[in-house]
């Protein structure tokens, strides 16, 4: 069951899951090829700058973006639930995603990056793109999640900033998967004003970044 919600911009529509009511605000190209699926972290939602910086520059690439608030955002709680359910609410979205026919690629920041590993061959994705993949908690290296990343079975890009807490660039193990860095970014992306490329330049390095790699995509 769904109901959508149209405004100028952007189209909403709600999505029932076997983990509750999902929310996917689309930002749809005039002559799209792809749909990009993205969602949010564990600590964060949908208006993060990446996503924002992704739905507002793809669609003049033919490249639709929807932005999918998993249900336990929806429900207004401030944790995330374990993986597995985070995986259920996925599924649950997917057939809204494939209503174009279009090939889907799925993404997401932080654990919405290793939702979209895991499930990805199992759904049918087209490619993966990862926003600030969690390598690791903080600290622990030890606690390697590469093996979500490199189990991905299809065309995967990852995204990570040079300072990001729980994965630098230099960290990730060789594998068939595209990695570009956006300099001094944290997890969320964000550099110091001390740095040598401003906030804008920085977002500017993800998006021209999968404009590109999307471009690549048969």
């Amino acid at each position: 069951m769904t109901h959508v919600t149209k405004t100028a911009r952007t189209t909403t529509e709600t999505v029932e899951t076997d983990a509750g009511t999902a929310r996917i605000t689309w930002h749809e190209a005039k002559k799209a090829r792809l749909v990009l699926a993205v969602s949010h972290g564990a600590g964060g939602g949908i208006e993060a700058r990446d996503l924002i910086a992704l739905a507002e520059a793809l669609p003049a690439h033919g490249v639709t973006v929807a932005r999918v608030e998993q249900p336990w955002r929806v429900a207004g709680k401030k944790l995330a639930p374990a993986p597995k359910t985070l995986d259920t609410g996925w599924r649950g979205i997917w057939p809204a995603l494939e209503k174009s026919r279009l090939p889907v690629i799925s993404g997401g920041r932080s654990a919405g990056a290793r939702v979209a590993c895991r499930t990805a061959t199992e759904l049918g994705a087209h490619a993966v793109l990862a926003l600030g993949f969690p390598l690791h908690p903080p600290g622990k290296p030890e606690k390697s999640r590469a093996e979500e990343l490199l189990g991905s079975g299809v065309p995967t890009l990852v995204v990570q900033g040079g300072n990001d807490p729980f994965g630098k660039p230099e960290e990730f193990p060789d594998g068939a998967y595209e990695l570009v860095e956006v300099p001094y970014g944290d997890h969320g992306f964000a550099v110091p004003k001390r740095a040598d490329l401003s906030q804008e330049e920085a977002v500017a390095v993800i998006t021209d970044a999968v404009v590109e790699w999307t471009g690549s995509l048969g």
